[in-house]
């Protein structure tokens, strides 16, 4: 069964992407518990990149349908898992990255989504935090997507959501989405 093709956020509104983000039914890998089976021999890049034995996985629906059967397990390994098989995946930061934002509002009302790499649409509020790690190369922001899963968000998103807290002015340098603070600064 192909896969829908991606949405084109710049027309829509956060409640028409909300609505899209609704529709999208994800398999319910929480509730499987299928005996380890051992290594999948795939890994995700820090840029996003997926790879099967060494060499990048060039169709994009099948990395979309690999990341729907990603799981973070308690002892923040990754997987891939069906309701027979679980299967381990190296990450090398993030499994996804958010390549993408759309913002409606202003101050405490903002609404940010933003777009992964795999297509998906995440709104960032309460259940889908944005948090800033110290790396040894600067601020690491990332966003929650799901059951422990973060996207690293790329950088150039990055620069798009500090420029829009300047214009915010708020102190500490942040941005409201959904209700929620998020401070994009050195987190010391």
């Amino acid at each position: 069964m192909p896969m829908e093709p991606l949405p084109d956020l710049a027309p829509l509104s956060l409640a028409d992407i909300a609505r899209l983000h609704a529709e999208r039914r994800l398999p319910p890998v929480e509730q499987w518990n299928p005996a380890h089976c051992g290594h999948s021999d795939m890994r995700i890049a820090r840029d996003g990149t997926w790879f099967h034995q060494g060499s990048p996985i060039g169709r994009e629906a099948m990395v979309r349908l690999f990341s729907t059967i990603l799981r973070r397990e308690s002892d923040g390994s990754h997987v891939l898992v069906t309701p027979v098989e679980k299967l381990t995946i190296d990450v090398e930061d993030a499994p996804f990255l958010a390549v993408e934002v759309k913002s409606e509002g202003e101050g405490r009302d903002r609404k940010l989504a933003f777009r992964l790499n795999t297509g998906d649409i995440v709104a960032a509020g309460p259940d889908n935090a944005l948090t800033i790690r110290q790396g040894e190369d600067g601020p690491h922001p990332y966003l929650h997507v799901r059951g422990g899963l973060e996207a690293l968000v790329a950088r150039s998103v990055y620069y798009e959501l500090v420029n829009l807290a300047l214009d915010d002015a708020t102190d500490p340098v942040g941005l409201w989405s959904d209700g929620a603070f998020f401070p994009l600064g050195d987190p010391a």
